[in-house]
């Protein structure tokens, strides 16, 4: 028997508290589709507003219904299951010089295009297509940017905003 079979064997299975706690915790955020539910069957303004606040303040009860269900242990392990995914999306602290150039391109592309956009349009108007779907495709291309540009990006980009910033000298 290999190693992880028998500590599968050993790892007790989890009980009825933290099973109800995963449903009730999955149900605090399944309820925010109620909205455009609502908003889908024609409802009022006003009714969507109060169903948003009903919802906003049901959503912080059922959480701590949850931790209370659960315990806090239990709602640990939960948001390390829930949200662990995405610290594995952080991107890489340093990159290669190809992925960074491609990077660079990805960022100043689409920001020299929007400073461009109005000079096209009043010298050649048409030419440009006004589909939103390319506005959104050219905004996706920036934020994807950051995720090929790396981690040591975000501390460069933070750096052009302290101002008392300094280069340091790599020999």
């Amino acid at each position: 028997m290999t190693s992880s079979a028998q500590d599968m064997e050993r790892s007790p299975s989890p009980g009825w508290r933290f099973r109800g706690g995963i449903v009730i915790f999955v149900l605090a955020f399944a309820i925010w589709l109620l909205v455009p539910l609502a908003a889908g069957l024609g409802a009022s303004a006003t009714r969507i507003a109060a169903l948003s606040g009903f919802i906003f303040v049901a959503n912080k009860v059922l959480l701590v219904l949850c931790v209370a269900v659960m315990g806090r242990a239990g709602f640990q392990q939960i948001k390390a299951i829930a949200f662990g995914y995405v610290a594995s999306l952080s991107p890489p602290a340093q990159v290669g010089p190809v992925r960074h150039a491609i990077g660079l391109v990805m960022f100043c592309l689409p920001l020299v295009a929007a400073m461009l956009a109005p000079y096209i349009d009043l010298l050649w108007p048409d030419v440009r297509p006004n589909a939103w779907q390319f506005e959104v495709l050219v905004d996706l291309v920036l934020v994807a940017s950051f995720f090929v540009l790396g981690g040591d990006f975000w501390n460069k980009l933070q750096a052009l905003f302290v101002r008392t910033a300094r280069i340091a000298e790599v020999a």
